[in-house]
């Protein structure tokens, strides 16, 4: 009689078979399912980093368009009762837009502090005080055609002592007796040495602060150091201020 063939080996060999196809089609719906999720159902991206301290630009362009932009420029130059003397005011950690131009007030303020020969510690975990996470408040003027340095100094001026009620007159910064310059000459004297000049197509500080041309160049004001000066002025004394090309005092007499 012939012997039975034995088809446990061929049955075994099935089984594993069916197991292996039917792990490889779990594996593929798993992964179709994952990059197919249910509609309506949402899944979470995948290395997506979040923005959560995004820088803010002021853009000047839309600002007389934009009733928030303009209405927040005026709340900030009425801190420091100023109307035109700028044009915006700027925080040390914004950016500002003047035509397809956009540039951080941090960019300026690095090229400051190099010309003053200050160290940048931006590098320096050593900075985490109060005191250098401090923001900084600064006035941007864009050059327009006709200014010149001393104008634009003497607008400020007479906008700052406009919110005191006080009005400079047109000749305020001429000579006194004996051709003795005026207390108003003296500080706007000062303010040359406290501004910088920044022009905005190269990038860079300007040196000669004669050479400001309209719409290119920027005069930039450090609204903490100069107010906290004009501040403490009486106007009445106006014309006891001294300044010896360094430093503003107010003599006695």
């Amino acid at each position: 009689m012939p012997k039975k063939s034995d088809k446990r080996p061929n049955s075994l060999r099935g089984i594993i078979v069916l197991c292996v196809v039917i792990f490889i089609t779990g594996a593929g719906l798993m992964v179709w399912l994952k990059q197919n999720p249910e509609p309506g159902k949402k899944t979470a991206p995948e290395n997506v980093q979040i923005q959560t301290n995004a820088e803010t630009v002021i853009d000047v362009n839309t600002l007389q368009e934009d009733p928030e932009l303009k209405g927040r420029m005026q709340q900030r130059k009425a801190r420091f009762g100023l109307e035109k003397g700028v044009d915006i005011i700027a925080k040390s950690n914004e950016s500002f837009k003047i035509g397809d131009i956009t540039v951080s007030m941090k960019e300026i303020l690095d090229k400051i502090r190099i010309k003053r020969g200050d160290i940048i510690e931006k590098d320096l975990k050593s900075k985490g005080t109060d005191e250098k996470n401090k923001l900084e408040t600064f006035g941007i003027y864009i050059v327009q055609p006709g200014d010149n340095i001393w104008n634009i100094h003497f607008n400020f001026m007479k906008d700052y002592f406009a919110h005191k009620g006080i009005t400079l007159s047109p000749l305020a910064d001429e000579s006194v007796e004996g051709g003795r310059s005026s207390g108003v000459a003296k500080l706007l004297k000062f303010s040359e040495n406290t501004v910088n000049i920044y022009n905005l197509k190269e990038h860079k500080l300007d040196v000669d602060l004669n050479l400001i041309f309209p719409l290119t160049k920027l005069v930039v004001y450090n609204m903490d150091q100069i107010f906290a000066l004009l501040d403490l002025i009486d106007y009445e004394h106006v014309n006891n201020i001294q300044f010896d090309g360094e430093t503003l005092w107010i003599s006695a007499k």
